[in-house]
């Protein structure tokens, strides 16, 4: 005990520091990855401002309570906790804190998270003016509506998209297909093409003479295309038409799109859930629960019409 409280008490936030490319290699996403570097960040700069004599449980448990209190939500807290929490296995892995003091700080609880955050998605006539948004006359219009071909008619993460290869897609019963496509928490799936997206798909590799490596690529003021387009610029790309249609858009909007205009053409929730690469089939109800409680809600069945002219 008294050797693992010296090897504690040693360990300075610059030791915590040179292990961040351990904690973030250690998730798959490179989203994941950007999340928990901050946190670790943010973590270590609240660690030397309040002065805390050495990374422990204590420290831990009063870096939570700051978040609480600075209002930080529920799942963007647990996510910070679990950096943290990894940066203290990575921590006693290197020796330089003992398990005894890694464990307990793995066992700081999360907060729990209540309800199911509704998110944005664009009902099918709104989705058909946005696909129909970008110039096909251009490189860059191919390639925009190559890209919500792979978000809103297949439903991929912003990290899929921009981590495919033109190798992973082939032809399987006379449609493209996806294949091999790794995906959150390691795993994998295939993924159909609808016609239209496949289309897309054609067009931009043919216009950018692509025939190997990331589909998706950065075209420079020049016209000149680049090899990997990040998952930012995906970002902004989205934000940019979203402004033309006036409404507020993310990149996993159009993945939640996916799922209510499947559901809605008939497509079973089986289906849906393998489409997306759920885990659980809880998850993709959640997802559309969330939209249909909203499409139709207790509100509309109360049964009273309007209050009457004149009353008091």
């Amino acid at each position: 005990p008294e050797k693992e409280e010296n090897v504690m008490t040693a360990l300075a936030p610059a030791d915590l520091a040179a292990l961040l490319p351990l904690v973030t290699n250690s998730v798959n996403s490179p989203h994941s990855r950007r999340c928990y570097a901050r946190a670790v960040r943010r973590y270590l700069a609240w660690h030397r401002a309040d002065q805390w004599p050495r990374f422990s449980r204590a420290s831990v448990q009063a870096w939570k309570a700051h978040l609480l209190t600075s209002g930080t939500s529920s799942a963007s807290l647990n996510q910070a906790l679990s950096a943290v929490k990894r940066l203290a296995r990575e921590a006693a892995e290197q020796g330089l804190l003992g398990d005894h003091e890694a464990g307990a700080i793995e066992r700081v609880p999360g907060v729990p998270q209540r309800g199911v955050r509704a998110g944005n998605w664009l009902d099918r006539e709104t989705a058909q003016r946005l696909i129909d948004l970008p110039d096909t006359t251009t490189l860059r219009g191919l390639r925009d509506r190559a890209l919500f071909g792979l978000l809103l008619g297949c439903g991929l993460r912003r990290d899929e998209a921009v981590r495919l290869r033109v190798e992973q897609i082939e032809q399987r019963d006379g449609r493209l297909v996806i294949l091999d496509l790794l995906g959150k928490g390691k795993r994998i799936r295939s993924v159909p093409m609808p016609a239209w997206c496949a289309a897309a798909l054609d067009h931009w590799v043919a216009a950018a003479q692509i025939d190997s490596g990331y589909l998706l690529r950065p075209i420079d003021n020049r016209g000149i295309v680049g090899s990997h387009i990040s998952g930012n610029s995906v970002r902004e790309i989205v934000d940019g038409y979203a402004g033309q249609l006036g409404v507020k858009l993310a990149p996993h909007d159009l993945r939640r799109t996916f799922a209510a205009l499947s559901h809605d053409g008939g497509a079973s929730l089986r289906k849906i859930q393998a489409a997306l690469g759920h885990a659980s089939v809880v998850t993709t109800e959640r997802y559309l629960q969330t939209i249909g409680d909203l499409r139709e809600p207790a509100c509309d069945h109360l049964g009273i019409g309007s209050p009457t002219q004149g009353g008091k």
